[in-house]
């Protein structure tokens, strides 16, 4: 599959065929993925391969619990978990326990059922933030692990499996932590389910250049197509 081809149709996949992602395909895609750019080269993530089913299922009620808190949020019309109040968060902006207790209808269990959970992990004593001490969230470590899981998801494309990431699962990062025998110096990046798509899907919804970028300045007039 040609790059572009797979930067144009790879989706967030949450519905998988009964088809197993064997090993050796899987090695294949993370020893591609791999060459992603990062901080300082210093390749600061960890993967935990998960086939376990009772261990994927657990991930999955975890998961579970922190979109209950997120759907909460967007119940109540607020942007979940907003970043921009992150920083300076004491309380949150829902009652977090009542979320956790109220099931529902979103469905989550093909978490469970994904042939893989790839646990993705930060050493956060092996990567910079440099954005720190800015007065608000920082968030420039992610960039030495994200590129990494999107290498993850275009190699997988490449192959015929798909995917997806997600930060949801870190509102239970103190019980994955325990799950998976965790060190207390690395920080979840992201978990992705991978495995066959039960459908291709090739057409995707982005907004178009013009609505995210600007010349010169922040208020400067849109990069448009044909600009001379």
């Amino acid at each position: 599959m040609e790059l572009l081809d797979a930067m144009r149709t790879t989706p967030a996949t949450r519905e998988f065929t009964g088809e197993d992602l064997p090993d050796d395909v899987l090695y294949e895609i993370l020893d591609a993925a791999r060459f992603a750019p990062n901080g300082g080269n210093r390749q600061a993530w960890k993967v935990i391969v998960v086939r376990d089913p009772d261990t994927k299922r657990r991930i999955a009620e975890l998961y579970e619990l922190g979109m209950r808190e997120y759907v909460a949020h967007a119940a109540a019309g607020l942007v979940p978990f907003v970043a921009a109040e992150a920083h300076d968060r004491t309380e949150p902006a829902v009652d977090l326990e009542a979320a956790r207790a109220t099931p529902i209808e979103l469905d989550t269990s093909y978490l469970a059922t994904a042939p893989v959970q790839l646990v993705i992990l930060l050493d956060l004593t092996n990567c910079s933030a440099v954005d720190s001490g800015l007065d608000r969230l920082s968030i420039a470590a992610g960039a030495s692990v994200y590129p990494f899981a999107h290498n993850i998801l275009l190699a997988a494309r490449a192959r015929g499996y798909g995917g997806h990431v997600t930060s949801v699962l870190a509102r239970q990062e103190h019980a994955l932590r325990e799950l998976l025998h965790i060190p207390d110096h690395f920080a979840l990046g992201t978990m992705l389910p991978l495995g066959r798509p039960a459908r291709q899907i090739t057409k995707l919804r982005r907004a178009p250049v013009e609505e995210f970028t600007t010349v010169g300045t922040f208020d400067g007039p849109a990069f448009e197509e044909g600009r001379p």
